[in-house]
This record gives C-alpha cells, sequence and structure tokens, in this order.
C-alpha cells in the first residue's frame, strides 16, 4: 500500500508524522486501490507496531473494504510490544476470520535476517500456509 503523501525517509521523521496521525485519529490516503479484493479469500496485513498501535494508514485500509469472512493474517515488527491489541483491533474492524499473527522485533528484521527469515518460515509452517 502506497500512501497518497509520502511518508518522511528520516526516522525521526517518520515518528513525528505517524505520532501527529495518531493523535489526530486521521485516516491518511492511500494512492492506490485493490480493484478485485473479491479474489481474495486471504490477506496477510503487515505493519510497523507503533506504540502499541497499527499506523492510521492501515486503518484506512481495513475500513475502505468489506473483509468480512476473508482470512485475514496479521504480522508487525516492533519495538518491544509484540502485536499488542492490533490482532484485536484488526478482528473488530474487518469481522475476518483471523489467524494467529506474527510478531518480530524491528531490530532482528533488520540486524539479522537469517533468524528473521526463519522465524518467519516457521511461523508460516506452524499457521499451514507453508509445508
Amino acid at each position: 500500500m502506497k500512501p497518497e503523501t509520502p511518508y518522511p525517509t528520516t526516522y525521526q521523521g517518520l515518528l513525528d508524522v505517524s505520532r501527529q496521525e495518531m493523535a489526530d485519529n486521521s485516516r491518511p490516503k492511500i494512492a492506490d486501490t485493490v480493484d478485485n479484493m473479491d479474489n481474495y479469500d486471504t490477506l496477510f496485513i503487515g505493519y510497523p507496531n507503533w506504540w502499541g498501535d497499527m499506523p492510521m494508514i492501515i486503518y484506512n485500509f481495513l475500513e475502505r473494504y468489506n473483509l468480512s469472512g476473508k482470512t485475514i493474517v496479521p504480522f508487525c515488527t516492533h519495538g518491544g510490544s509484540g502485536l499488542s491489541n492490533t490482532e484485536s483491533t484488526i478482528a473488530d474492524i474487518t469481522e475476518g476470520k483471523m489467524k494467529d499473527g506474527f510478531a518480530i522485533p524491528g531490530t532482528t528484521a533488520q540486524n539479522d535476517r537469517d533468524t528473521a527469515r526463519n522465524n518467519v518460515t516457521d511461523w508460516l509452517r506452524e499457521d499451514g500456509f507453508i509445508e
């Protein structure tokens, strides 16, 4: 998903914008759309966990489409808070069938890609997406 207004490229700039979006409960515009959402039975929804919540643009995406009955598979990077309550938030918004989510520390995703890859593979295997 691509925001209509690009996010800052610096980490601090990104944090500042995201913090303001959360304070305003805004719904940043998404530049593209999914024209054939009915063709999908399963959606992997990935996001960074910022201050215990999803970025506001993810709320916009989830609220834009009728996702009831679809299988929703959340995953995130985080700085220590895991998935927080994002799984239940997604379930409430979408009324979808939730699969167990996956959370990985952002530092692992950035600095230890072999461990990150193995953790993701194990999760996908446990959830039955790969053998």
